[in-house]
């Protein structure tokens, strides 16, 4: 299907989403979350894509969050009640999605900017990006997740600090407090990208998924139910072919080829 909020490309074993909304900043509407929500569903079902990129185009912006120029129409409380939790669940998505997912944080990422981004399992961010959700400041909370992904990136002292002023976070400081995994000068964040997405296709899709899975819901509960989650995709992973052929690979002194079996 043709999209009017994103752009949709594959290079290689690499998908890439880009927000492409620049006359409000890469800003996002509930269409946009559906348009990602049907690319990630084509990826799904594509085995030669094994790393996908969630970034922005231009330079100025990744997501500057919601448009607000939509939400200041005002809606009923029904009307919010199914569509928030429906975009809710996207970011969900892109969390649990079996491949894994990078933020190419090339600019502003504000509000559900920063909510989509902390939804990726990597975060690379230029150094000139900016972070935060702001929504405090427009008489709201943030909405696709950042009440709850942010302390559990964060802590919730941070996460607290951050939702309750509204204050935006320069990219230093965003890596300091962990919110982000890199920063590289804006120059170089392809180049930083592709090395991530390089590193991470050459690894077994199989294993990949599972440790996706073992962590992301490990986080949810006690650490006796983790290691109960972890010791199931574990032997998801020992049954593989792929599991054969990394060991194989390492007994003989050899680059593994992964095929995700």
């Amino acid at each position: 299907m043709g999209y009017t909020d994103i752009i949709y490309t594959k290079e290689g074993a690499v998908a890439t989403i880009a927000i492409d909304r620049p006359e409000v900043l890469n800003a996002i509407r509930y269409e946009t979350m559906l348009e990602i929500q049907d690319v990630l569903n084509d990826i799904d079902a594509d085995d030669t894509i094994r790393v996908v990129v969630i970034t922005g185009t231009g330079d100025k912006a990744f997501i500057a969050g919601g448009d607000i120029s939509v939400m200041a129409k005002g809606s009923g409380y029904l009307d919010v009640l199914h569509a928030l939790p429906a975009g809710q669940q996207i970011c969900s998505n892109i969390e649990s999605f079996r491949k894994p997912v990078v933020a190419r944080i090339n600019g502003i990422a504000l509000g559900g900017g920063t909510e989509v981004a902390c939804a990726c399992d990597i975060r690379i961010a230029a150094d000139t990006a900016i972070m935060g959700v702001p929504e405090i400041r427009l008489g709201i909370i943030p909405g696709y997740g950042g009440t709850q992904r942010l302390p559990r990136l964060i802590g919730m002292g941070k996460a607290k600090e951050l939702v309750l002023t509204g204050d935006h976070i320069s990219a230093q400081e965003a890596y300091r407090v962990g919110l982000v995994n890199q920063i590289v000068p804006k120059a170089d964040l392809d180049e930083a990208v592709a090395k991530m997405c390089k590193k991470l296709a050459s690894k077994s899709p199989i294993a990949l998924a599972m440790g996706k899975e073992a962590i992301n819901h490990g986080m949810q509960t006690d650490i006796r139910t983790g290691l109960e989650i972890e010791a199931r995709c574990f032997c998801c992973c020992f049954g593989s072919e792929d599991r054969k052929e990394g060991m194989n690979a390492f007994l003989e002194k050899r680059k593994a080829n992964f095929k995700g079996k």
